[in-house]
Order: C-alpha cells, then structure tokens, then sequence
C-alpha cells in the first residue's frame, strides 16, 4: 500500500525517505514487508505523501494498529458546532449560490441561492440524497440551462477524474461513469454581451428567469482534518462573474 500511493505521488524512495527524516534502506524495506513500521512512522509517511485521512486508517491497519481518525456521522451532536458554523457561512452567502457536499458530492446543506436554480427540475431527481453532479449533469437537471454545458461538464469531469486519482474510490468511480454515461442535451446558445466581459475563471453561464447568469465557483476544505467524515466534506460557493448577474440576484431579493 506503502509503494502504491508513493507511485501514484511519483516520489521515490529516496525523496520520500529525506522527508521524513528516514532511510531509502528503511523505506524499501517496509514496502517490502521485511520491516515494520512504528506507528509515527506510518503516520508521517502518510503526511508526506498526502495521503486522505480515510486512507491514512487503512494504512494504519496493515501496519498492525488501530485506526487513528474517527468517522463521525454528520448528524452526530459532536458535530453540531461544525454543522451550525457552515449553515451560519452558506446563509451568509445569500443571495449568491453556495453548498457543501461529501466525498461523493451527496449534498448536505445548501442556501436558498441554490434552491432558486432548482426551480422546473423533476421531483425524482430531487428526492434525497440529492447529488450535486446527477443534478448539474443529468438531461433532466440544471444540464439543458447551462449555455456552456460542454465547457462545464468537461471541468467537472476532470475534476473527478483529480479526485479519483487522489483518493482511489469506488464509490466516486462508479458515480464518474454514471454522469460521463448522460447524453449531452442541446443548449440554446450564449447570447454575445453588449460589451464582452474578460472572465478570469470559467463560469458556469446557466438560464434563469429568462436572462442568463455567470457564476466561478470556489470549493474550500477543512485545514487538518482529524475525522474522516469532516475531512471529506467541501463546501462550493459561486461568486458571480460579471455585473448582470449580480444586478439581477440583487434585483430577486429586493
């Protein structure tokens, strides 16, 4: 396992040995399995190689210890506090779109800015769990309002394509084959702006109430995660892209 996710990093095993303050000698010996590592040295392994913390338990596993991060259920009152503090952020984004998803993008909480793009989707996709990428992506989702949709799918896919690579999931793969398998439905095309704006990002253009709107999302992670299930979450926000876009959402909560 050692050898696997030090390949998939591209490191050797000198390079991994002069990080964590070890031997090339000591390294290929536990990949090996001809020497066993103490706990701390799994653990710091894992840090250099960056290694998800679901994945730094299994590691900790084959090595012979117990597992070091605990996977809490969200709806558990020891994580009350967390779950306040990002419903508190994502209503303070409103009326700007914002969520948070888990490790394979089921929804766990979402503002009112993402409920109003909802509007007109099917009650079957709808039903819980929601998933964020069979909404956006699906022929009955957000996919036939989404002018760029080819530009947008594609940024999606690659970013599960990282995903995979990083965190080695079955369940992220089997969802991946599921929305690359939707076919693409036919968009209407972008109507040109008067006045051409210079996008620094690419946005998601997606028709609302007949105008379109432009949003560039961020996706921000907790920093030193000690719990597998706070370290899988992520939580999206759409900036908008352009003046109209804000002067409309501005205009809807007026």
């Amino acid at each position: 396992m050692l050898r696997s996710w030090r390949e998939r990093r591209r490191v050797s095993q000198l390079e991994l040995a002069l990080r964590a303050d070890s031997s090339a000698r000591h390294i290929s010996f536990i990949e090996t399995g001809r020497s066993r590592p103490s706990e701390e040295m799994v653990l710091r392994l894992a840090e250099h190689l960056d290694v998800p913390v679901r994945d730094r338990n299994a590691l900790l596993l084959a090595a012979g210890y117990a597992p070091r991060f605990p996977e809490t259920p969200l709806d558990d009152p020891a994580l009350g506090a967390l779950r306040a503090g990002m419903e508190r952020l994502i209503r303070g984004y409103e009326p700007y779109p914002a969520l948070v998803v888990d490790a394979t993008y089921d929804v766990v909480a979402a503002n009112r800015g993402i409920t109003m793009l909802l509007e007109g989707v099917p009650e079957d996709l709808l039903a819980p769990p929601l998933n964020a990428m069979r909404l956006t992506l699906h022929p009955r989702g957000l996919a036939p309002r989404i002018r760029n949709l080819r530009e947008w799918r594609g940024h999606l896919l690659a970013q599960m394509e990282r995903q995979i690579a990083l965190h080695r999931s079955a369940p992220l793969r089997a969802l991946y084959e599921e929305v690359a398998a939707y076919p693409v439905p036919e968009t209407a095309p972008s109507a040109e702006p008067e006045e051409p704006v210079p996008y620094f990002a690419l946005p998601m253009q997606i028709e609302y109430g007949g105008r379109i709107l432009s949003f560039i999302s961020s996706i921000s992670t907790f920093n030193t995660p000690m719990d597998v299930t706070v370290a899988e979450l992520a939580i999206e926000t759409f900036l908008p892209a352009d003046p109209a876009t804000v002067k409309h959402l501005q205009e809807l909560v007026l």
